[in-house]
C-alpha cells in the first residue's frame, strides 16, 4: 500500500494563513498507515490505564493499530506492556483478560513466560523429555517488551523506542500540572465508559482542543461556563487545549462535594483545564476530580474512546460518583455528531482542509501543525535512507 503523498506546506503556516490537514489524512487507508508510523508509533501514545490491571498477575490483551499487545501487572506490581506473541512461532498468548496464576503459557507448544517477560519453560524443545536445547537461549527469547511509562495513571507507550524519555518529552505538561502530582484513585466500574465513534481519531483531538463550539454543541455546559470564560492553552509541538475560569463543583443531595486534591492552589477553586496530550490522550483536571480519555484508532474512519474518571480519595459517594460519570458521558456524547459529521465531510473532494479562526482555533491549529511536522520528518528520514 503506497501512501498518497500529501502537500502539508499550508498546514504549518501561521494560523491566520494556514489550511487544515487535507482530506486523505482522514479517509485514505494508505495515509492512515503512514500516520501510524510517523505519528503514533514514534510518540508516547496512550494505551490504557493502570486500573485495567489492578492486581498482580492481571493481564489484558489489546490490539493497538493492528499490533497485538499485552498489559501485565507483574508479581512485583510493576505494570508492563509486551507484544502478545510467543517467541517460538508467533502464537497469540492471551486472548481474553485474565489472571496469570503461574506463568503465561503459550497454548500452541506450551512455552511459558513469567509475568516479567522471562522465558522460563520450553517443554520438549530438544525432543521428547528434553526441555532445553543449545540453540534455544532462554535469556534471549523473553517476551518483546514495549517501552512504557505511567503518568496520571495512564499507560503510555512508545512503539518505535526512539522518542525522548517520557519525562523529557512531556516536561512542560508535567510542570504545568505539578500541583496535581498527587495520588489518583480510579472511581471503579461506574467511573469508566466507552464510546465508539465513526470518525478519524484526529477529529476527536481537534474538537477537544477548542471551546469555540460550546454555545452550539454543549448548551447546558455553556449556560454557566460561557465562551468568554475560556482561555487557550498552547505549547506548539507539545500539547494544546483550553481552560475555564468558572468550574462548578457537582453537589450531592445534601450539598456535599467531592474532596479536593490536597494542596492545589487557589487558582483551581473555580478553574479547570482540558489538554490534548499529543497524540491520542485527552486529559482534564479539576480541584476535585480528573479524567483521561484514551483514543484507540481502529481504522481511518473508526475510533474507540475509553474514558476514565479519578478522584482524590479512594472512597467517594456512590450516587455522586455515578452522577458525575453520567454528566460527563452526556457532554462527550454531544460531540459525536460533530466529529462524525466532519468525517463525512472529508469525502467532499473539493474541501481543502478548511481554515482556522486565528482567534478561536489556534489550539486546534497547534495539533494540525504538530501532526504535519511529524509526517514531514518521517518522510525526510525515509528519503534519506533510500
Amino acid at each position: 500500500m503506497t501512501a498518497h503523498i500529501t502537500d502539508l506546506s499550508a498546514v504549518r503556516r501561521p494560523v491566520s494563513e494556514a489550511q487544515g490537514l487535507p482530506n486523505p489524512h482522514y479517509i485514505d487507508p494508505a495515509v492512515f498507515e503512514e500516520e501510524k508510523h510517523a505519528v503514533l508509533f514514534s510518540s508516547w501514545a496512550g494505551l490504557g490505564v493502570t486500573a485495567d490491571v489492578p492486581e498482580a498477575g492481571d493481564a489484558v490483551p489489546i490490539t493497538f493499530l493492528g499490533m497485538p499487545l499485552l498489559i501485565v501487572r507483574d508479581k512485583n506490581e510493576t505494570v508492563r506492556v509486551f507484544q502478545n506473541i510467543c517467541r517460538h512461532r508467533g502464537m497469540i498468548l492471551v486472548e481474553e483478560p485474565r489472571k496469570i496464576e503461574g506463568a503465561i503459557r503459550c497454548p500452541y507448544h506450551s512455552w511459558c513466560y513469567g509475568t516479567d517477560g522471562r522465558l522460563v519453560s520450553t517443554p520438549h524443545v530438544g525432543g521428547p523429555g528434553q526441555n532445553t536445547h543449545a540453540s534455544i537461549d532462554r535469556d534471549l527469547l523473553g517476551l518483546i517488551e514495549v517501552r512504557s511509562h505511567i503518568w496520571r495513571n495512564v499507560i503510555w507507550i512508545n512503539i518505535d523506542g526512539k522518542a525522548l524519555p517520557f519525562e523529557e518529552e512531556n516536561a512542560e505538561l508535567i510542570k504545568r500540572w505539578a500541583e496535581f502530582d498527587k495520588p489518583l484513585f480510579h472511581g471503579g466500574a461506574d467511573s469508566q465508559f466507552q464510546l465508539k465513534v465513526d470518525c478519524n481519531w484526529k477529529l476527536a483531538v481537534e474538537n477537544y482542543c477548542e471551546s469555540y463550539h460550546l454555545p452550539w454543541v454543549h448548551p447546558g455546559l455553556n449556560s454557566y461556563s460561557r465562551l468568554e470564560d475560556h482561555y487557550h492553552i498552547e505549547e506548539p509541538d507539545l500539547f494544546s487545549g483550553q481552560g475555564t475560569l468558572v468550574y462548578r463543583q457537582l453537589k450531592g443531595a445534601e450539598g456535599q462535594v467531592f474532596e479536593d486534591f490536597e494542596g492545589v492552589g487557589a487558582k483551581w477553586n473555580e478553574a479547570a483545564e482540558y489538554i490534548s496530550a499529543y497524540p491520542n490522550v485527552l486529559l482534564g483536571v479539576h480541584r476535585d476530580h480528573a479524567f483521561a480519555i484514551i483514543l484507540i484508532p481502529e481504522s481511518e474512519g473508526k475510533t474507540v474512546e475509553n474514558i476514565h474518571l479519578y478522584y482524590a480519595t479512594p472512597e467517594t459517594d456512590d450516587a455522586m460518583r455515578a452522577a458525575n460519570t453520567q454528566q460527563w458521558k452526556l457532554v462527550f456524547e454531544e460531540d459525536i455528531f460533530v466529529v462524525q459529521g466532519m468525517q463525512k465531510g472529508r469525502h467532499a473532494q473539493d474541501f481543502d482542509g478548511g481554515r482556522f479562526s486565528a482567534v478561536m482555533d489556534s489550539p486546534t491549529h497547534c495539533f494540525h501543525a504538530w501532526v504535519a511536522g511529524k509526517i514531514e520528518n518521517h518522510r525526510a528520514q525515509a528519503q534519506a535512507a533510500e
